[in-house]
C-alpha cells in the first residue's frame, strides 16, 4: 500500500520521539520504504530527526540518507562529528560517499577519511574525489560484479557471492582479462545453468559491448544509456581497464539536474536555486536577466519615441504595441524550444540549418497569416481598412521574423559551447520585443505615409 504521510501521523511521531517510545517508533516506522522514512524526517526537527535515524540499521540508514532532501542532508551531516560522518559514510556506495565529501572542504574530508576503518572503502571514495563530478569518472561507484576469462563457473560462483556482500543491486557481471580490461559482460542466467567446469571465456558476450570512459560527460553517459536502454553501465579507464559502473539511479539524477538547470536558465535565473536558498543567492541568481529585460524596456522606449509622431497622427497604433510584442516573443520562445529539445537529445541539426530555419520560417508564416487575417477581420470590424492592414502586415512579418531568429540563436549558442537553454527565455522575448515594435513602426510609417 502506498504510504501518506498525514499531520495526525507526524503528530504521533513527534509524541513517540518526545517520550523516546523506540518500540512504537519500531514497529511503525522501521518497516516503512526508506523513502518515506526520508519523507518524514525532512518534516521533523533536526533533533527529531537524528533520534529517529538512530533506530534504524545501518543499511536501512544509508539509504534514507540518500534520499533526504539535499539541504536537510547536509544540515543533519553538520551536526555529526567527523568520528560520526565517517561512520555513516562507510554504509553508503562509494558514489554516494564521494558526492557527499565532495562538497567539504579539504581539511574537513582529510578528518573524515582518516577515521574511516574500513580502508578499502576509504581508497575508493579517494580514488572517485579525483575525478571531475561531471563526467563518467565522478558518477561511477566502485562496487560492481566481475569474472575472469580463464575462472570455470564454480569458482567463478565462489568469487561472485564474495563480490556481491558489497553490491546492493546485481544488474550485470563484467568479464575482464589478466590486465583487468573489460572484454565483455557475462549473463547471469547462462552462468546458473553451465557445467561447473565449463570456463568463463565459454560463456561470455564480447560483441557489441557498450562502455564509456572516465573522461566522458555526464550528459554522454545519458545520452548512451538512454539510447542502449540500459540500467548500468561499466566505466573503463584510458586503458580500457573496468574501473566502475554507473547505475540508472545516478543517471535521472544527472537528467533532472540538467533539466532544473535549463529550466531556470530558460527562466532568467542564471544559478542553480531552490525554494530554501537564501535571499541573496536568488537575488543574485534572478538580476542578470532582470537587467538585461530592463535594458529591452529601455530600447523599446527609444523605439516608440522615435516613432512619435505615427502615434499622435494615429493614437490608435499604440493599440496594438502589447500584441506584437507578446505575439513576437510568443513564436521566438516556441521555435527555439523545439529546437533545444532537439539539441538535449543529442540531435544537432546545425548542418542542415538552412532546412531548419526555412521549415521554421514556413511554419510562421502559416500561423502569421492565419493569425492576421483573424486580426484584419478585427481591427478593421473597430477602425479603419489603413491601421488594421498595418497591423496585419506587421504580425505577420513580426511572427516570420521570430521564428526564424528562434531558431538561430540556440543553434549558434550550442555551437560556440553555450548552452542553448538562455535562447528560449528572456534573451529571445527581449529581443523581439524590440526589433517587433519596429518592425510594426516602420510599416505603419511605410503605410500610412
Amino acid at each position: 500500500m502506498r504510504f501518506e504521510l498525514t499531520k495526525e501521523f507526524l503528530e504521533r511521531i513527534r509524541q513517540a520521539i518526545a517520550s523516546e517510545d523506540d518500540q512504537w517508533i519500531k514497529l511503525h516506522i522501521t518497516d516503512l520504504h526508506f523513502a518515506d522514512i526520508a519523507e518524514i524526517m525532512d518534516e521533523l526537527s533536526m533533533d527529531q530527526s537524528k533520534y529517529l535515524y538512530y533506530q534504524l540499521d545501518e543499511e536501512l540508514q544509508a539509504d534514507v540518507l540518500m534520499e533526504l532532501e539535499e539541504e536537510v542532508r547536509d544540515r543533519f551531516l553538520g551536526t555529526l562529528s567527523t568520528k560520526e560522518m565517517a561512520e555513516q559514510l562507510e554504509n553508503l556506495d562509494s558514489d554516494d560517499a564521494a558526492d557527499i565529501l565532495g562538497e567539504l572542504p579539504d581539511e574537513k574530508i582529510q578528518e573524515v577519511i582518516s577515521q574511516m576503518e574500513d580502508d578499502e572503502a576509504a581508497d575508493d571514495i579517494v580514488d572517485l574525489l579525483n575525478y571531475d563530478e561531471d563526467t563518467a569518472g565522478g558518477l561511477m561507484q566502485k562496487e560492481f560484479i566481475q569474472a575472469r576469462l580463464d575462472w570455470p563457473v564454480n569458482r567463478a560462483l565462489v568469487e561472485l557471492r564474495r563480490q556481491a556482500e558489497d553490491v546492493e543491486q546485481v544488474y550485470t557481471i563484467y568479464v575482464i582479462d589478466d590486465l583487468n580490461k573489460l572484454v565483455g559482460v557475462l549473463s547471469l542466467k547462462r552462468l546458473l545453468f553451465a557445467s561447473p567446469k565449463t570456463p568463463i571465456r565459454d560463456l561470455y558476450e564480447g560483441k557489441n559491448l557498450i562502455f564509456v570512459t572516465t573522461s566522458d560527460s555526464s550528459e554522454k553517459v545519458a545520452k548512451v544509456m538512454d539510447k542502449y536502454d540500459m540500467v548500468s553501465i561499466p566505466v573503463v579507464d584510458l586503458q580500457g581497464k573496468l574501473v566502475g559502473r554507473i547505475t540508472i539511479d545516478d543517471v535521472v539524477d544527472v537528467i533532472k539536474e540538467e533539466a532544473d538547470k535549463d529550466f531556470q536558465l530558460a527562466s532568467g535565473i542564471s544559478e542553480n536555486v531552490e525554494s530554501n536558498s537564501s535571499v541573496f543567492r536568488i537575488s543574485r541568481a534572478r538580476l542578470p536577466w532582470l537587467l538585461i529585460g530592463m535594458l529591452g524596456g529601455i530600447l523599446s522606449a527609444q523605439v516608440i519615441s522615435r516613432f512619435e509622431t505615427n502615434i499622435t497622427h494615429l493614437p490608435a497604433l499604440a493599440f496594438f504595441i502589447p500584441l506584437i510584442t507578446a505575439m513576437g516573443g510568443n513564436v521566438g520562445v516556441q521555435s527555439s524550444a523545439i529546437v533545444v529539445q532537439s539539441l538535449a537529445r543529442g540531435i544537432d541539426p546545425f548542418d542542415s540549418i538552412l532546412s531548419k530555419v526555412g521549415k521554421e520560417a514556413i511554419v510562421g508564416l502559416v500561423n502569421g497569416l492565419l493569425c492576421a487575417s483573424l486580426l484584419f477581420g478585427i481591427s478593421y470590424f473597430f477602425n479603419d481598412y489603413r491601421l488594421a492592414l498595418v497591423v496585419s502586415i506587421s504580425l505577420l512579418t513580426v511572427t516570420i521574423f521570430a521564428a526564424i531568429f528562434g531558431t538561430m540563436i540556440p543553434l549558434i549558442l550550442n555551437r560556440y559551447k553555450i548552452d542553448p537553454a538562455l535562447a528560449t527565455g528572456p534573451f529571445v522575448t527581449t529581443t523581439n520585443d524590440v526589433l517587433g515594435l519596429f518592425i510594426y513602426f516602420t510599416v505603419g510609417l511605410l503605410l500610412l505615409n
